[in-house]
């Protein structure tokens, strides 16, 4: 299949709005030199390539209008944005121009201008005797910087129109069809880019909404299980020990998942969490409800893993971090090592350590009847990870070595 050329598929568009030539007004002797025509080619395809290569809007909106203007071997070019509530084409680039023109200037968008004609038509128009124009109404800007001639073509993408490209020039001579052929090709590749501009900007829009929303449900999230943790603890103070015990664990498991929503609204990443930060932050939390116990936590920076990988890490860490403080308490004071490190490429090793007095002999955690040690082998298993138990002089160490989820 052959490429598409924006010069060809101008044998299909609305013919162009000529100006009549004034009685006695001198024919041209040539339409345009072969070297010119030849570089008009080049310049399409060079727009192309700049519009291929995802240019900065505004840069490639200047870079269109300085290679138009060279093109048509005019002073000034310019890229008019139509404004639909207001009815007017505002200036947005160009060259030729000055500061108080471009970004500023504007022009009307009726049928009785040009530009507006273009627009509403989607014929473009040509104007080689502004002076004796009197099809339509000369736009005071142009009256003001003394142009003679000027050629309009509508900027279409696939949905509104953008507005209008305009070439303009002081010089005598004519634009001829094919000058406004050029012109139309030029417009048709910043139309594409325009759309594309468009697409780009709205799915940006759409994603930053979804940040948003995303950032607000775990914020209320975070908000929620925190409020229920909080009730957990002020019922604690009203119940006997053994009671209180098992609330305050219910507590604490669920401010370590509050622990994940709370990091996730804080950060601009909702696909990851880092590890090392969160579970200081599990740690730092289960330390004030530990007074008796020193938690050391020891962890590399930069483990990237998904949230819902975050939550059984967390909550693993928790129930043993949990039954040391409980059961794990010697002669010496109570201490517990919390230590993650990357085991092989693509794999995390987690360690839990106390300086206890050490587990019972025949102990198998297969056969625990207790709901920590239960959750503890119910986490290990939701991560994929292989639970390895040490016995240490004095203590115990329990390594879970697990791979990295995808996401």
């Amino acid at each position: 299949m052959p490429l598409w050329n924006p010069v060809s598929h101008l044998t299909q568009e609305p013919k162009p709005v000529v100006e009549p030539k004034p009685e006695g007004a001198a024919v041209p002797a040539k339409d345009g030199s072969l070297g010119l025509r030849l570089r008009q080619q080049e310049i399409l395809a060079e727009l192309g390539v700049i519009a291929l290569q995802g240019a900065p809007f505004l840069e490639l909106l200047d870079r269109t209008a300085k290679l138009v203007a060279e093109g048509l071997e005019a002073e000034f070019c310019k890229i008019l944005e139509f404004n639909a509530i207001e009815q007017r084409f505002l200036v947005t680039a160009g060259i030729g121009w000055g500061p108080d023109v471009i970004g500023v200037a504007t022009v009307g968008a009726d049928i009785e201008s040009p530009a507006g004609f273009a627009l509403i038509t989607g014929k473009p128009v040509i104007s080689n005797h502004l002076e004796n124009e009197q099809r339509f109404r000369t736009p005071q800007l142009l009256v003001k910087h003394g142009i003679r001639r000027a050629m309009n073509v509508i900027l279409q993408g696939d949905g509104a129109p953008y507005g209008v490209l305009e070439v303009d020039s002081r010089s005598e001579g004519e634009f001829s069809v094919r000058d406004v052929s050029f012109l139309q090709g030029a417009a048709n590749v910043l139309g594409m880019a325009i759309e594309r501009h468009r697409i780009e900007r709205n799915l940006r829009a759409a994603l930053e909404r979804n940040q948003l929303l995303l950032r607000e449900v775990n914020h209320r999230v975070n908000n929620s299980l925190a409020l229920v943790a909080s009730m957990l603890h002020l019922k604690a103070a009203t119940v006997s020990d053994d009671i209180k015990v098992h609330l305050d664990e219910a507590s604490n498991r669920i401010t370590a998942i509050a622990r994940a929503h709370q990091r996730l609204y804080q950060t601009e990443k909702f696909e990851t969490l880092d590890l090392g930060g969160y579970l200081e932050d599990v740690c730092r939390n289960l330390s004030e409800s530990l007074s008796d116990c020193e938690l050391h936590v020891s962890a590399i920076v930069g483990i990237e893993i998904p949230p819902d990988q975050a939550v059984p890490i967390a909550l693993f860490v928790n129930e043993l971090v949990t039954n040391a403080a409980k059961h794990g308490r010697g002669d010496s004071k109570c201490e517990i090592w919390v230590t993650i490190t990357h085991a092989v490429e693509g794999s995390i090793l987690l360690s839990v350590r106390d300086n206890g007095p050490g587990l019972p002999a025949d102990f198998d955690i297969a056969a625990q009847k207790g709901l920590g040690m239960r959750l503890v082998t119910a986490f290990a298993k939701q991560l994929r990870g292989e639970l390895t138990i040490h016995r240490r002089a004095p203590g115990t160490e329990f390594v879970l070595s697990f791979p990295i989820a995808m996401h």
